[in-house]
């Protein structure tokens, strides 16, 4: 359970946070006063503080500076009143995650802490594994093997290290090009905490997800009362990441109407809340990640050509897993250790079946496919050495296109479900014809149960039971 702080000299204010969010999981405890919210974190351990910017002894600037220094790894949120805007700004270029505006509003609230709790505390363990080597030519150069980003040996990993040192120190604009779950958000962040913005905001956003008429309040902010629902003034993620890096993660997937928003503010580098008439100078790096290429998207008329020249100084791409070769047991072993401390298991390693089997795999969703996969088996293995019924049925009996040209003429099928001899029995007949079908379309999609269950029109329940039922499950 997440361990919040809240420190408020305003009792009714830390009394209704401090139900709201029990109700909502948290383990909540309260403070009145800066010194007495000191003395709790001296005494325990807290994931986040809500600390309010006017206290009567002290102020956020103050405990902001005390608890990133004595408790770095604990996230921040300013809670301010309207007029303290200005300054909520720029304590989040001093390290708080991000700020609340009063009056509260749950939903707001709740929004803010789990945004916190997904990316301020990555970030903070990215940090924590720096280490600092030196070059050839003397110079001090930092490596971050953080998260799901770890140094392999194979020579695209190499090239992928060796781009992303090069670029890092510039101010450069970047597009990351990669499949899904190849690790392009933890490439940026290694670009990031490799620069010389590494001390300053690192601000993520997923284009993806944001609908037309969100988009704009999300990129640039908007002051209270400036649109229907603007209860609130909302600082946008320009200028949250002022001083930083400004991370887009698919953004072929904006309107043009956007785009053209996106383009004058990175041209001019200054941004304007909407319902508002002062114009805030930006410092901003963008990075950018995209799945599909750009240019592509530009013959059809879908991305502004203008836009993509200002994002393309520098196109660092991501291999997939796959091409990867014996960098995919590297990071099965690396998700394996991250696993384990997490469960408080001890498996120590993989059966040379399940070894074989990852390096045949194609996997489709890469990096992050490998790690889930890798997470579920740690949790159901019962020794200390993962083996092949720990590994999803799709992945165990995958066979490369390669594999069934050679084998189709000497592997024999799996055995068949026992067919009585009367050849014209119209139900013997539907279940002879019943299983040669879920065979074939398994066959087809490589044993992916989910997807073979929408082709065959079913629920994946009622496929494992049939599977069950022909003998073609473990």
């Amino acid at each position: 359970m997440k361990k919040i702080l809240i420190i408020d000299d305003e009792v009714n204010v830390a009394l209704l946070l401090s139900k709201f969010l029990t109700r909502n999981g948290f383990d909540i405890t309260t403070a009145s006063t800066g010194t007495s919210g000191m003395e709790f974190l001296k005494n325990g351990s807290f994931d986040l503080v809500l600390c309010d910017f006017r206290l009567e002894d002290t102020d956020g600037r103050e405990m902001l500076k005390n608890i990133k220094t004595q408790y770095p790894k604990t996230g921040v949120i300013i809670i301010t009143g309207y007029s303290d805007i200005k300054m909520a700004v720029e304590l989040i270029k001093m390290g708080a995650y991000d700020y609340i505006t009063k009056p509260l509003y749950p939903d707001e609230i709740l929004n803010t802490i789990n945004k916190a709790f997904e990316t301020h505390h990555a970030l903070v363990d990215d940090q924590e594994t720096v280490t600092v080597t030196r070059s050839i030519n003397g110079r001090e150069k930092r490596q971050i093997p953080n998260g799901e980003f770890v140094v392999g040996t194979s020579k695209a990993s190499k090239e992928l290290l060796r781009q992303i040192e090069l670029v890092a120190p510039t101010n450069y604009s970047v597009i990351i090009l990669g499949e899904s779950g190849t690790g392009k958000e933890s490439a940026a962040k290694n670009i990031h905490l490799n620069s010389t913005r590494h001390n300053m905001p690192f601000i993520a956003m997923d284009c993806g997800s944001l609908t037309k008429e969100l988009a704009a309040s999300e990129f640039f902010g908007h002051e209270k009362g400036s649109f229907t629902g603007a209860l609130y003034t909302k600082i946008g993620h320009f200028e949250m990441a002022n001083g930083g890096t400004l991370f887009l993660d698919e953004v072929g997937n904006l309107s043009y109407e956007i785009q053209a928003a996106l383009l004058r503010t990175v041209q001019e580098r200054k941004v304007k809340r909407i319902g508002s008439t002062k114009e805030i100078d930006l410092d901003v790096r963008i990075i950018i990640a995209t799945n599909e290429s750009l240019q592509e998207g530009i013959l059809k008329g879908r991305f502004r050509e203008d836009l993509y020249h200002r994002f393309n100084e520098f196109t660092i791409y991501m291999p997939p897993l796959r091409e990867l070769g014996g960098d995919i047991m590297l990071l099965a072993e690396h998700f394996l250790r991250t696993a384990n401390q997490e469960l408080g298991r001890n498996v120590t390693s993989f059966s040379p079946e399940v070894i074989e089997c990852f390096m045949n795999y194609r996997w489709q969703g890469n990096i992050r496919e490998l790690k889930n996969v890798v997470r579920r088996a740690t949790l159901i293995t019962e020794g200390d050495v993962i083996q092949m019924k720990a590994i999803p049925l799709e992945i165990s009996n995958y066979r490369s296109p390669a594999f069934e040209t050679i084998a189709a003429a000497t592997v024999a099928a799996p055995e068949p479900i026992a067919i009585k001899e009367n050849r014209h029995d119209l139900k013997n007949a539907a279940q002879e014809a019943e299983y040669d079908t879920i065979l074939k379309v398994l066959r087809e999609v490589n044993f992916n149960k989910t997807k073979a269950a929408e082709i065959l029109n079913i629920d994946r329940k009622t496929l494992y039971n049939k599977m069950k039922a022909i003998n073609l499950s473990k």
